[in-house]
């Protein structure tokens, strides 16, 4: 009979969360299973299935008892890992603590044929045995209110049978853990309560053995003897079917499901084409290796279910601190569209056009895409992660016109697709009120997301005709032009302090030029636009928009390295912006507790970097090399290193990964794509229709486009204005302050991808020295403005020509 153990204590129920946001190793199979599992701190965290974005288990670590002691592994973190070869993430996780007399090795494995994680294990020592600590966390797979979090999770029930297997569910999801030879005791508690954690703290042994707890926050725990052994943990939409996966999985033994785990992985890699040692003759040593393991990385990170889902990162940023149930195991437009550039360049264009495909099928109505979504389920509305952002529309395009011209077959739907993107952008773009930067902290106007919006419209260009096309050249060009209107300051006190002519900015901000900073104290005041500085232009010479010997280029870039740069035990890193706050705090808190902290290094930035000075005909393998040393001990890429003093107590030390997130698939593909730079010797992201359109310099466009959120202030002669809108309208305008006689209507007329509009040719504006306008609607309504004024005939921006050394290499990239 089974016992239910008695209800927790008021109070004493642990609040629920997950891990670390750090993980060693991330591994899945390839084949019929449909799982996931993450390793930290030498133990199993988090277990996903049966999608890439469903977590359904907290950790399965283990106690060591002893006569007269016990440790748990987690804490002691004294222990090895290793895998037999670069690509194949089948690690061997060896424990031993100085002072006490045991060796306990893990060889953790998902199961190819079954829903079934499978350990080998062997304990050794004089009296010692072996626990395992289960935490299921079934169910938490929704987007919830920040306020609800708490709650999800806390409805689990465990239970032993009378066999001793291991058994929770949510009610609708199940998990089982079977062990061979079989536990020789078992219990289920409460955790905080009666769980086997909490039974060791309080006795030094395990005495509570209740065979049911629940619902709550629940735990299970096990006895095993010394000695070698398996266990399998199995998940089924039932009790009957997740112990016949455990079961399958122990039936087919170690040896055996490691072999089949072996060969998928053997035939995938076989397929990778990374430059080897005589294409990168200066590269670090290890980094064949590490390239290998990135390209597997970032494979992992796919469903098995829906082809070309790939979610950001197996990772719960900060778990230990919080229960957000979303982490970066979503999928972002803009992750997953760096994420197929990497597998493109490293020879698997198949996957690269499954994730394509895969973004077309979740594209809203409008053209635009969400700002994240689960796998297989739209965010919910209330949350503001459905927020749109104008560079997750644009990435899928760029994914598109590389695919085309690495001669790879489009997925079905990919032209319409293209269409409604490319009228989004067009209706939206450059600027949006609504749309925030690469970082989804502050609205504005971005280098990042305006160049990748301009290479956008040039690859849709390519798929429309008409007036369609035209637009959508027409707009690329005038937004190229207008970069600097929109993101470039000069004279600031920046540019005071450290003796340059002027800057490109992190964000933009038309109006009042402040930005009302994420990640602060509720008291923090908004700063200047053109204090902050942040790495968003380097993708203007990545994309081929602007020459990398620009001196407003290469005067951003010595802000860069005064401001943002770090100097850590294994090279240089790079801050996202000054006055980041998203990072721990000085005492190495993370980020949830305060809601703010201080921003840490980036490695994937130390990437970015590395990209200028390979376009500058310079030597990248200084960042490579950082790269490299700032993996952690599993050869994963972090979001974030430690760049402060050693906090050993907070597992934080310099240039090592931090606690924020571990992998980051953005990291990974950052790491092939410059290497793959290397050796080709030009960015992934450039393509030949930009490098062809804008080698010379940077366009002289006949038409400039008047938008509410990025308004024409100034006119060069010689140039069409065009009042554009999404919507007809009635122009009513006129001359040099509404002189009487030059007032005039004219109606807006279709001029392609949705937009309606007046133009006024250089004759309509000869010999006027300003222009004023309003609009009124089709209803009779007039806009809210009273008047919006364009000085007419001034200067033009100064056309910049790329320099010879930079069309040489070009050239030779070609």
């Amino acid at each position: 009979m089974v016992t239910a153990g008695p209800a927790p204590v008021p109070g004493a129920q642990a609040a629920q969360s997950w891990t670390s946001g750090a993980k060693d190793l991330v591994m899945t199979a390839l084949g019929r299973s449909h799982l996931w599992a993450t390793l930290a701190q030498g133990i199993v965290t988090e277990v996903y299935w049966p999608a890439v974005d469903q977590p359904q288990v907290k950790d399965l670590g283990f106690l060591i008892g002893g006569p007269g002691w016990w440790q748990e592994v987690k804490r002691v973190n004294r222990y090895t890992l290793s895998t037999p070869e670069a690509g194949l993430m089948l690690p061997t996780v060896v424990h031993a603590a100085a002072g006490r007399d045991y060796r306990l090795t893990l060889r953790p494995v998902v199961d190819p044929a079954h829903d079934a994680l499978l350990i080998d294990y062997e304990l050794t020592g004089a009296g010692v045995r072996l626990y395992p600590l289960l935490a299921p966390h079934l169910g938490v797979s929704q987007i919830t209110p920040e306020p609800q979090w708490a709650a999800l999770g806390a409805d689990n029930t465990a239970w032993a049978d009378e066999d001793l297997a291991l058994f929770a569910s949510d009610g609708s999801r199940y998990l089982c853990l079977l062990a061979q030879p079989g536990f020789t005791r078992a219990g289920a508690g409460y955790v905080g309560d009666t769980d086997g954690w909490t039974d060791f703290s309080r006795t030094g042994s395990m005495t509570l053995t209740y065979g049911e707890a629940g619902p709550g926050v629940v735990a299970l725990t096990g006895e095993l003897a010394a000695g070698p052994g398996l266990l399998a943990l199995g998940f089924g939409d039932s009790e009957d079917t997740a112990r016949a996966a455990a079961a399958a999985s122990l039936a087919a033994g170690y040896e055996a499901t490691a072999d089949a785990f072996t060969w998928g992985w053997r035939a995938w890699t076989a397929g990778l084409t990374l430059p080897g040692p005589a294409q990168l003759a200066t590269a670090p040593p290890g980094l064949a290796g590490a390239l290998r393991d990135s390209a597997v990385v970032l494979r992992t990170h796919a469903d098995h279910t829906v082809d070309g889902a790939y979610v950001a990162g197996l990772a719960i940023p900060w778990g230990n601190d919080a229960n957000d149930p979303g982490g970066y195991h979503m999928v972002w437009c803009r992750d997953g569209g760096e994420t197929a550039l990497a597998l493109a360049a490293a020879g698997h264009a198949d996957d690269a056009a499954d994730a394509l495909g895969y973004l077309i099928g979740r594209q809203n109505l409008d053209g635009s895409w969400p700002r994240c979504f689960y796998v297989s389920r739209v965010s919910a509305p209330f949350d503001p992660r459905a927020a749109v952002q104008l560079d997750e529309v644009a990435f899928p395009l760029l994914l598109a016109g590389k695919l085309a011209e690495l001669g790879v077959p489009l997925p079905e739907g990919t032209d319409n697709a293209i269409t409604k993107a490319a009228r989004y952008l067009a209706q939206n773009g450059p600027v949006s009120a609504q749309d925030v930067d690469r970082w989804e902290e502050n609205p504005g106007a971005s280098p990042f997301t305006i160049g990748l919006e301009i290479v956008a419209l040039l690859v849709a260009a390519t798929r429309l005709t008409g007036p369609d096309q035209a637009l959508a050249l027409a707009l690329a060009d005038n937004w190229n032009e207008r970069l600097e209107e929109f993101t470039y300051v000069s004279g600031d006190e920046l540019d005071q302090a450290f003796g340059t002519d002027g800057h490109y900015v992190r964000i933009g901000q038309p109006g009042s030029g402040r930005v009302v900073l994420a990640n602060q104290p509720q008291d923090t005041q908004p700063v200047d636009a053109a204090a902050l500085v942040g790495l968003e232009f380097g993708y203007l010479p990545r994309l081929g928009l602007r020459d990398p010997a620009d001196k407003r280029i290469t005067d951003t870039l010595a802000i860069v390295e005064a401001m943002l740069g770090a100097d850590t035990p294994g090279g240089r890193a790079y801050h996202r912006y000054d006055i980041d706050g998203y990072g721990e705090w000085l005492d190495g808190t993370g980020w949830p507790v305060r809601k703010f902290g201080i921003g840490r290094p980036w490695p994937l930035l130390a990437g970015e970097r590395g990209h200028l000075d390979l376009l500058s005909g310079g030597d990248a393998s200084t960042q490579l090399r950082a790269m490299l040393a700032m993996r952690g001990r599993g050869g994963l890429l972090p979001e974030q290193v430690w760049d402060a003093g050693q906090l050993p107590w907070q597992n934080l030390r310099p240039g090592q990964p931090t606690g924020s997130a571990m992998p980051l698939a953005w990291a990974h593909s950052e790491l092939v794509k410059l290497a793959v730079a290397v050796a080709t010797g030009k960015p992934v992201e450039l393509l030949a229709l930009v490098t062809d359109r804008y080698h010379a310099a940077v366009p002289a466009s006949p038409s400039w486009f008047w938008r509410d959120a990025s308004p024409v202030l100034a006119l060069p002669a010689g140039r069409s204005l065009v009042v554009a809108e999404a919507k007809p309208f009635t122009l009513h305008f006129g001359f040099n302050d509404w002189s009487p006689v030059t007032i005039s209507e004219r109606d807006a007329e279709p001029v392609g991808l949705g937009l309606f509009g007046v133009t006024l040719t250089p004759a309509d504006l000869a010999g006027q020295a300003s222009l004023q306008f309003v609009r009124r609607y089709p209803d009779g309504t007039w806009e809210a403005s009273t008047r919006h004024d364009v000085m007419l005939g001034t200067p033009g921006p100064a056309t910049v020509r790329l320099s010879d050394a930079h069309l040489g290499r070009l050239a030779a990239s070609r």
